[in-house]
């Protein structure tokens, strides 16, 4: 389901969001290139020679993206053999994740293209590029399929990233060590002199900056493909921006609306809130998620966030896990919380905001699907059911409604340049609500 309507040469353009490098700033410059096709790769060693193949494939001139189908599955699962990354640690004994499968959600009913097929049958079959999915119902997996990929592997989650630098800033905004509606600068003196200066926190929370920085790529010197190449998301020319600290600092962009009155979305905010983080913290952004989050929900590996452009995290959309971690995360929205952390990580007063104290006018005119309520704290969607939504560019997502103590987290790619494959998300979401719908979880005490 497309929340952010572009058009397909926009939205084409906004996998600049998140992917791509920067060959000069990170060492892939100059004869680096070069070396991999003359470099005598390893006997022993075939998913070296896959690596230096995908590698060579990857644009000189462009932001990688371009590349689809079975090249782009092999690349969202293998990323950190392409570019380098910056850990998000885990501590601790795991947390025992119980299997409890439903078969009411692998039997569920769907008609696609006009023929009924099961939810599991859609997912494993050519209309689908789904590589995995978990769901996760009263902290228990009711279901769990990985047609194409391994369960230990740790895909790409793109712009679901997001959702981390928004709530670490309201863990800090109930420390009353930010207050949301400062403007950012206020933190951040070095926006002073950019657009930057002046739009409150709770703005760039909820996309509503005002500021013409979008996630399109229309043209290189582009207020967003500049930002982009800052972190490493496109192939670095001398004369760009050469990270993103500076560049942000003396951006000069055009004004849309006052800030406040409408939505607009853009990575940008995303990378200043993570930058709050950092600023407030005193931790690299990767180093604070490790020791206010990731530390504690009792995941199986080390996550990461692409970093291609010196170790700078692409907070905004770059996030590696394994599915039944990001599974555990959203766990924490959810009566269940106790399942996977010893303590809550999420208050009430943070689902309250969520759930009640969005800002439905900012959306009046834009970005609609059934149910809509609005959104908040960089989340897509809240729904008039409860359902939290965060989506990924092509095909990834995170769903949670604690209302039903129900988490889904999925991912995929594009098939070809038509996007003809059939999107996962309003089928499973409309499995969920058929069987969970009607459920009302306990509250537990948070």
């Amino acid at each position: 389901m497309n929340l952010h309507p572009r058009g397909n040469i926009c939205w084409r353009l906004l996998a600049g969001l998140i992917i791509g490098t920067s060959f000069t700033t990170i060492g892939f410059a100059a004869g680096a290139q070069e070396s991999l096709k003359t470099s005598q790769a390893p006997a022993d060693s075939a998913l070296w020679k896959q690596t230096r193949i995908q590698h060579q494939k990857l644009p000189m001139e462009d932001i990688w993206w371009t590349v689809n189908g079975k090249d782009m599955l092999w690349n969202f699962k293998n990323l950190h053999q392409l570019f380098p990354t910056a850990n998000v640690y885990r501590t601790g004994t795991p947390s025992k994740l119980e299997i409890d499968l439903d078969p009411r959600l692998r039997d569920y009913k769907l008609e696609i293209d006009g023929s009924e097929m099961t939810l599991d049958q859609f997912i494993n079959s050519d209309r689908s590029t789904v590589m995995g999915v978990v769901v996760l119902h009263k902290g228990k997996i009711a279901f769990e399929s990985y047609p194409r990929m391994r369960d230990y592997e740790m895909p790409i989650h793109w712009s679901v990233a997001k959702v981390f630098p928004g709530l670490l800033v309201r863990i800090l905004e109930e420390r009353g060590q930010i207050d949301v509606s400062k403007p950012i600068d206020f933190y951040l003196q070095e926006l002073s002199g950019s657009s930057f200066a002046q739009v409150t926190v709770r703005n760039l929370l909820d996309m509503a900056s005002g500021l013409d920085c979008g996630d399109q790529y229309v043209t290189r010197d582009s207020c967003y493909y500049q930002y982009s190449i800052s972190v490493g998301d496109g192939h670095w020319r001398e004369g760009d921006p050469k990270d993103p600290y500076t560049f942000l600092a003396a951006l000069q962009a055009e004004r849309l609306s006052p800030q406040g009155e409408r939505y607009s979305y853009s990575g940008v905010n995303t990378f200043i809130l993570s930058w709050l983080v950092e600023k407030v913290t005193g931790l690299n952004f990767q180093d604070a998620l490790s020791q206010e989050v990731w530390s504690k929900i009792g995941a199986e590996a080390n996550a990461s966030f692409l970093a291609p452009n010196q170790g700078v995290a692409m907070t905004h959309g770059g996030f590696l896990s394994r599915l039944r971690d990001l599974a555990r995360f959203g766990a924490l929205y959810t009566p269940s919380f106790a399942l996977v952390a010893d303590t809550a990580v999420i208050s009430q007063a943070h689902l309250d905001l969520l759930q009640d104290h969005g800002r439905p006018e900012l959306t009046a005119d834009t970005r609609q699907m059934p149910g809509f309520k609005h959104n908040v704290y960089q989340w897509d969607a809240v729904l008039e059911d409860g359902t939290m939504f965060k989506g990924g560019w092509a095909g990834q997502g995170l769903i949670i409604n604690p209302r039903w103590d129900v988490v889904a987290v999925y991912n995929g790619y594009f098939k070809d340049d038509n996007y003809s494959e059939e999107p996962l998300m309003p089928h499973i979401l409309s499995a969920l609500k058929t069987l969970y719908g009607n459920e009302s979880a306990p509250v537990e005490q948070r």
